[in-house]
């Protein structure tokens, strides 16, 4: 073994200890390994009950594309009892494409109602250059409903930048919904709104 190589056997036992101190050094040395050798370890480390563990399994799995890494994924983001891990996921699938990752993502957003996975699902579709106008409209009139202020922000963010781009008749209703945000309760809300406005 040369010293950029992993004893992926080391690996395997590293991840499968469950100990974070172990478990993670072993997850980051997979970026080098062939996709072929690291799935099946990071798969290994989305088992793990420690949820930093399952989370760093996620962040790999969005790098090492496959497709029983998509499937560990869209259970991970619907089904894993902790937000950060199902943030991570979110995360993770949108690396797959929009076009694959939109339904999945669109229903995680209405169905998880934790503010880290909604903002981690907003920031990393509103990243995408490849979204259409009307599924990010669609998105942040999703995100501007919710009661909580950071996602709302979120919201109104992708909507000043529909309202930026100017694109088709989503622009025009971007702009409304900015509008109607003036009103918020939260002062970040309302900056952003303002913001984007005189966008």
């Amino acid at each position: 073994m040369s010293d950029s190589t992993p004893d992926l056997e080391a690996a395997r036992q590293a991840i499968a200890s469950g100990d974070p101190s172990r478990a993670m050094p072993a997850l980051a040395g997979l970026r080098g390994v062939e996709p072929e050798a690291a799935i099946p370890l990071l798969l290994l480390g989305l088992e793990q009950t420690t949820f930093v563990i399952r989370s760093l399994a996620c962040a790999g799995l969005g790098v090492k594309r496959s497709e029983v890494g998509w499937a560990a994924l869209a259970t991970a983001v619907r089904q894993d009892e902790d937000a950060n891990v199902r943030a991570e996921a979110a995360n993770a699938l949108a690396s797959y494409g929009v076009e694959r990752a939109w339904p999945l993502l669109r229903d995680a957003f209405v169905a998880d109602d934790q503010w880290l996975v909604r903002c981690s699902i907003l920031s990393a579709l509103a990243e995408q250059e490849a979204m259409p106008p009307a599924w990010l409209l669609e998105l942040a009139r999703e995100a501007v409903a919710d009661g909580d202020g950071t996602v709302r922000a979120g919201g109104a963010e992708i909507l000043g930048r529909l309202v930026r781009e100017g694109r088709g008749p989503e622009a025009a209703q971007a702009r409304e919904a900015l509008a109607a945000l003036q009103g918020d309760g939260d002062h970040r809300v309302t900056a952003v709104a303002l913001d984007g406005l005189q966008g």
